[in-house]
């Protein structure tokens, strides 16, 4: 976890931890709240508040008919 906080890119540690594939080192990344943190932070640099996104009526009455 320290490699991946100071940037070492994950295809690097796979190799020197010897793993057959990424996705077995991908698994380290999810489990990082403080990476997950970092990102969220860098996500909403506008400062603008979150939206929710609205259908039209006529989306609606689209998805009803189906």
């Amino acid at each position: 976890m320290n490699l991946l906080r100071r940037g070492v890119d994950i295809t690097v540690i796979a190799l020197w931890l010897g793993h057959e594939s990424i996705e077995t080192t991908q698994m380290y990344l999810h489990a990082d709240m403080a990476i997950k943190e970092k990102a969220l932070a860098r996500a909403n640099k506008s400062n603008l508040p979150p939206k929710r996104y609205r259908p039209t009526d006529h989306l609606l009455a689209f998805l009803e008919s189906l």
